[in-house]
């Protein structure tokens, strides 16, 4: 009995140390997941979401402040009745509760019941309809704009063309931020933009009327801005329009939210508001830059030139598929190594990049990318990572295979 004990209590004796070593272990941990989340701590950021937001984000246009009039309206109209029905729910529980010896009444029907339980529901329902009715029209009124702007969206990211008013003429393709792209892969994210921040953000003036008409090149995207009280979802094959009014300058920000593909998340909305002076520079300002880039497809480039502006073309538009080193990843295939990129016959890989490869996940380019671009990022990816092959592809080529 007595060698029983002493097993038992060294067993025991073990046993507490072990919960000891595990109660230790959570601890770090737990302090480990603290002080990581302070370090991931952000601030609210303008134009954007707040920590802890628990209302809508503050409106900017007439639009979105009658949309949270509406919400907060209809909030509290739904807690009244919701206090009124649960007050005499219970009321009538405890008052006439079988213990107090109350005695069920025996009735049917009562028309004074039923139509005031028609009547005040109706009515509800018409104060509530009524202006949501006007503010709804009103969303859909994109008639005398004064800047159209075509927003479509591709896997992933977003493409402005100005297609009326002034800045007419101007496009650019919308990326996220290679910097915080980083960030992501690295486990480390940091800033109040955060997966926010983009390259080329849309600029729009103060006080003007906005049309946005968006679309898509090849799943179904979304284009929202809650500040502005804007969601218009972008389909192919369909042209669909919404319009927003500034009355602040500022950065304003949004996201893709209609779920597109694993790169979703990576997808953000920058809309910059500027003062109708600022903006009239602006348009200036990339008239002229998009003038100094404008590229004679029937000019011979070195391999030197074309390397140059391939790697920028595709850090911009290819390395968030195809990654950075070229490896592919999941359906993506990959350009380090691949047949296609190290044949001597261009017309293949020029074709895909052109028209694309839907079912392999690769978009069409012919609308995104010019001659130039094109010829300087496949000449990029035919003498990068493994792939020394010394070939160089001219604009001229990707103009023959265009047509």
């Amino acid at each position: 009995m007595t060698m029983m004990n002493a097993r038992e209590h060294q067993l025991g004796h073990q046993l507490g140390h072990q919960l000891g070593r595990c109660s230790k272990r959570l601890a770090l941990g737990a302090g480990a997941a603290l002080l990581s989340s302070i370090a991931w701590a952000t601030g609210d950021l303008p134009g954007g979401p707040a920590v802890n937001g628990i209302n809508l984000q503050p409106p900017v246009t007439k639009i979105a402040a009658e949309q949270m009039w509406l919400h907060n309206m209809m909030l509290i109209i739904c807690l009244a009745i919701f206090v009124a029905v649960f007050s005499v729910m219970f009321y009538s529980i405890i008052k006439h509760r079988k213990s107090r010896g109350a005695v069920p009444a025996n009735f049917h029907e009562s028309v004074k019941v039923e139509i005031a339980w028609t009547v005040v529901p109706f009515i509800i329902v018409i104060c509530m309809a009524l202006p949501a009715t006007k503010v709804v029209v009103a969303m859909k009124d994109t008639t005398n704009a004064d800047l159209t702007v075509k927003v479509t969206g591709y896997q992933w990211k977003w493409g402005y063309d100005y297609v009326k008013g002034e800045g007419e003429g101007i496009g650019f393709l919308s990326t996220l931020d290679v910097g915080q792209r980083e960030m992501s892969n690295s486990g480390k994210p940091s800033g109040d933009d955060y997966l926010l921040k983009v390259d080329n953000p849309l600029v729009v003036p103060v006080g003007k009327k906005i049309r946005i008409i968006t679309t898509a090149n090849d799943v179904i995207h979304s284009w929202g801005v809650p500040a502005f009280g804007v969601k218009q979802d972008a389909i192919p094959g369909f042209v669909r329009d919404t319009w927003f009014k500034s009355d602040q300058v500022g950065d304003f920000h949004g996201q893709c939210v209609e779920l597109c593909g694993k790169e979703h998340a990576y997808m953000p909305i920058h809309v910059r508001v500027l003062s109708e002076a600022d903006y009239s520079a602006w348009v200036a300002a990339k008239k002229k830059e998009m003038a100094a880039k404008a590229d004679d497809p029937s000019k011979t480039f070195t391999l030197e030139e074309l390397l140059a502006r391939g790697e920028k073309v595709y850090a911009s538009n290819c390395a968030a598929c195809h990654r950075p080193d070229g490896k592919g990843a999941g359906p993506v295939k990959p350009l380090d190594g691949s047949s296609v990129v190290l044949s001597d016959d261009h017309n293949e890989q020029i074709t895909t990049v052109l028209n694309g490869r839907l079912e392999k996940g690769m978009p069409s380019w012919k609308s995104a990318l010019n001659d130039t671009e094109i010829a300087a990022v496949i000449t990029y990816t035919k003498n990068n990572w493994s792939n020394k092959t010394g070939q160089v592809v001219q604009p001229a080529e990707v103009v023959a295979d265009r047509k």
